[in-house]
């Protein structure tokens, strides 16, 4: 896998992202992420899984900069794959924590909400849904998804406005569960994943599933209509206009690193 790295130590395996200094989600993390997840979930011996990245960023969310230069059928590859990536997490029997070790704004913040528990580090960080914003239409799953943490009422708010939370606020709100220094994350959160971890694994994992249940169902097979509506948006000459800013910023941004 070129995306992440793969660890595994007395049945827990430690996914972490490693695709640039961000960790941007595009089309080949999706992919691999999806194939990674459905093995781990069928491995007898693996007992659970860490979601983490690097030191600043658990992920920027998606590759923006590659995304724009997918052409259409490209771009609903992406998107549906990306949403059943979503799905498969969301639906992971296994305990599956996220070990957010910086920045997770937009997709980064979808994949730490599909985990049973969030673990973040201290520091000048943001973590939240800004799609709207960016011109990317949220489908139901996501908001379902988003208010089974913070409460429907919350939930609509916040992705409406499309507002990113600094740590204290995202841990005060319930959108993460606990706050704690980088040099701790990982033990933090193999912590908390081997309390789950050593209890009844058939009983933990349906107990799981039928808490998410409605959740899970949310997620529909066929999301032909959901993706045409995404792609409509993605492709519409405002939504592109308002990409090409931001990509121009992020590349701005980029320059001014290396210099």
């Amino acid at each position: 896998m070129s995306t992440f790295q793969l660890t595994v130590s007395e049945k827990l395996a430690v996914i972490t992202l490693d695709r640039g200094r961000s960790n941007p989600i595009n089309h080949q993390m999706v992919k691999e992420l999806q194939e990674a997840i459905a093995n781990l979930e069928s491995d007898d011996n693996i007992g659970g899984v860490i979601l983490t990245g690097k030191e600043g960023f658990f992920t920027s969310g998606v590759d923006l900069i590659e995304a724009y230069g997918y052409d259409r059928e490209q771009s609903k590859q992406f998107w549906n794959d990306f949403l059943t990536l979503q799905a498969t997490l969301a639906s992971f029997k296994k305990p599956l924590v996220a070990a957010i070790s910086g920045h997770s704004p937009a997709g980064g913040c979808v994949l730490a909400i599909c985990c049973d528990y969030r673990v973040m580090v201290e520091g000048n960080f943001i973590i939240g849904l800004n799609e709207i914003p960016v011109g990317i239409v949220v489908p139901d799953f996501i908001f379902s998804l988003y208010a089974f943490w913070l409460g429907e009422r919350k939930a609509y708010q916040n992705l409406l406005e499309g507002r990113l939370f600094n740590v204290d606020d995202a841990h005060a709100s319930g959108l993460i569960d606990e706050v704690c220094m980088q040099d701790n994350l990982l033990a933090t959160a193999e912590k908390k994943i081997r309390t789950y971890m050593k209890l009844n694994p058939v009983t933990w994992s349906q107990s799981k599933l039928n808490l998410r249940r409605e959740l899970i169902a949310k997620f529909k097979p066929n999301q032909t209509n959901t993706l045409n509506i995404m792609i409509e948006q993605w492709w519409a000459p405002e939504t592109r206009q308002g990409l090409e800013m931001i990509i121009q910023n992020l590349k701005s941004k980029s320059t001014a690193n290396v210099k």
